[in-house]
């Protein structure tokens, strides 16, 4: 396998085609269906199959409809325990910390960004057990970072899954980033950071659609930041 030597996070070269204004029905219609399917208790490798096969879509547009799509199940918990950006002053948060800088380092990169059925942005990228530092890393930090000051929350945990490569260095880039900031944060690196931020009792920072359905409060954190801090970039609307 060769290395990853990317510098940015951003789109595929193909994206621009897949995603186009053109296609946009047809996904949305499919998120509909894989939806529907998931409601009523198929898999969803099962209900994948049968409605990315329907509608001839490739594998990339197969993941951005399986990530964009929940049951009526899940949309309705999530949205039941999801907080306001204004009643986080005085918590304590807990974030997903692959989860959220790769989102924000995707949407500074210009990679695809979705709005998806349950509200949450998510984007295309994958880090399968690897992650690398690209050029916005430093500048994604710090954004959250300053995003999250305005909040003005109690504390604020990092949750690093140490299984993947890297976790130790991007651990340290959060801490020194704190440190000059001001930011009172701690970062963890844990073997299974899930259980940890589902177990921690604090507001969870996370799109991952099943850990959202384990929390009892979450915030919908990569929607505020964006939606406040960056007005340009590439947003599709994949809810239904």
């Amino acid at each position: 396998m060769s290395p990853d030597i990317r510098k940015h996070r951003g789109a595929h070269p193909e994206d621009k085609t897949l995603f186009a204004a053109e296609q946009l029905r047809a996904l949305r219609t499919a998120v509909s269906e894989l939806s529907w399917l998931l409601s009523r208790g198929y898999t969803m490798k099962a209900a994948l199959k049968l409605v990315g096969d329907h509608h001839a879509l490739t594998e990339r547009q197969r993941l951005a409809v399986s990530r964009a799509a929940c049951s009526d199940q899940s949309k309705a918990r999530r949205t039941e325990t999801m907080m306001p950006a204004e009643n986080i002053n005085g918590e304590g948060l807990i974030i997903d910390g692959f989860n959220l800088i790769i989102t924000v380092e995707a949407a500074l990169s210009g990679g695809l960004i979705m709005i998806c059925r349950d509200g949450c942005l998510r984007d295309l990228s994958s880090v399968h057990g690897s992650y690398r530092s690209v050029n916005e890393t430093n500048s994604a930090i710090r954004l959250i970072g300053e995003s999250i000051a305005a909040l003005r929350p109690k504390s604020v945990v990092w949750m690093l899954d140490k299984p993947i490569s890297n976790s130790g260095r991007l651990a340290k880039r959060i801490r020194d980033m704190a440190a000059e900031n001001g930011w009172n944060w701690t970062v963890q690196v844990t073997f299974n950071p899930d259980n940890d931020i589902a177990a921690s009792g604090k507001i969870v920072v996370s799109s991952d659609g099943p850990l959202l359905d384990r929390v009892e409060r979450w915030l919908n954190f990569n929607r505020y930041l964006i939606d406040a801090r960056l007005a340009a970039l590439w947003l599709i609307d994949l809810s239904c």
